[in-house]
């Protein structure tokens, strides 16, 4: 299925019958992320709806940087939920997806349900968490160099996307991103919205989320810190729910499936 946001077209997908939950990717993903997980909610009762969210997949992929401004992303989820016919959905997110499914939460509370966030905490606390999250993110500087980032992650066969992003797929993921020329939209997410002047400024002040919350993190995570996840608990005025996955790395989806299905099934109300 496909929906246009403002000139914008949005490919996305449809599983199963029953309480809606939409399933939002990050980098460098694009709806296949969640190839674990599609069956087992719809078996479990739910609608389940993936977007390959812009940038990505089938996807349009817009080449003004501006485009991918966390609120535009979040506008091609609106979009993606009026276009199924969605008032309200249960949201999960990972990476950049789950950064997409905390704003919405936040500034437009009526349309989530229940909220599971994967890896990545609240924006204002990941800003905010210090130098050891700083240096996990070291990488955010480098993505701001076009055309620099893309040849550092593809070159001498993505020799240094292998070393550095622990993707369990490679291959795999290496092959999608050539296919669709997703890399260096990817990238523009970074560039959008974490700009080397974003460190120094104060951020703007997010609502409250109101919606009951599930953070999820796993402790192989090379990226993140557990505590920008824990402290998420300070920007949510509905229930709040913490899960630590002990062994998998950042992609715990796709590294232990069974666990994060668990996880979701007995989070989001069916």
């Amino acid at each position: 299925m496909r929906v246009d946001n403002a000139g914008v077209g949005i490919e996305y997908e449809v599983t199963g019958e029953g309480r809606p939950v939409v399933l939002i990717h990050g980098f460098p993903d694009s709806g296949k992320l969640w190839r674990n997980q599609v069956s087992a909610l719809a078996d479990a009762g739910f609608k389940v709806i993936v977007p390959d969210m812009r940038g990505y997949g089938a996807s349009d992929k817009p080449t003004d940087i501006e485009q991918y401004n966390i609120l535009y992303l979040v506008a091609d989820i609106g979009a993606v939920l009026d276009d199924a016919g969605v008032d309200r959905a249960h949201v999960v997110g990972h990476d950049w997806g789950a950064a997409v499914a905390w704003v919405l939460a936040a500034v437009a509370p009526e349309r989530v349900d229940h909220l599971a966030v994967l890896s990545v905490g609240h924006p204002t606390t990941f800003r905010s968490e210090g130098f050891e999250q700083h240096e996990k993110s070291w990488y955010m500087l480098l993505f701001q160099f076009e055309g620099i980032a893309e040849r550092w992650l593809s070159d001498n066969e993505w020799a240094n996307f292998r070393a550095w992003g622990h993707y369990p797929d490679p291959d795999g993921i290496i092959s999608d991103l050539e296919a669709t020329g997703s890399l260096t939209p990817g990238l523009n997410w970074y560039r959008a919205n974490v700009p080397p002047s974003s460190y120094v400024e104060e951020s703007i002040a997010l609502p409250p989320v109101q919606a009951p919350t599930m953070g999820v993190w796993s402790s192989g995570d090379f990226a993140l810190t557990e505590g920008q996840m824990t402290r998420s608990e300070g920007q949510v005025a509905g229930t709040w729910r913490y899960e630590r996955l002990e062994g998998p790395g950042h992609w715990m989806q796709l590294e232990a499936p069974d666990e994060v299905n668990r996880l979701l099934k007995d989070f989001l109300p069916g």
